[in-house]
């Protein structure tokens, strides 16, 4: 995100781009809070790579459903 100097106001462009970086932070972060919040994943034990990247992938999986539940039963 970008920034104004201190006691100034935020260049107009800037705040343009501020909303753009925003738009796909909030795409990308929502799966994240969805497995920490829903499913309670906050740390993960060392399992071996093989099954702690399986894990993640099947939340993140579960967490994309999840996202879509709505659209899923109408």
């Amino acid at each position: 995100m970008r920034k104004a100097q201190k006691g100034a106001p935020l260049h107009p462009l800037d705040e343009r781009i501020n909303r753009l970086i925003a738009m796909i932070r909030a795409k990308v972060e929502h799966p994240f809070r969805v497995i920490k919040c829903q499913f309670g994943h906050v740390k993960t034990r060392y399992r071996g790579l093989a099954k702690n990247r399986a894990r993640l992938f099947t939340l993140f999986a579960l967490a994309n459903l999840f996202l879509l539940r709505r659209r899923l039963t109408a």
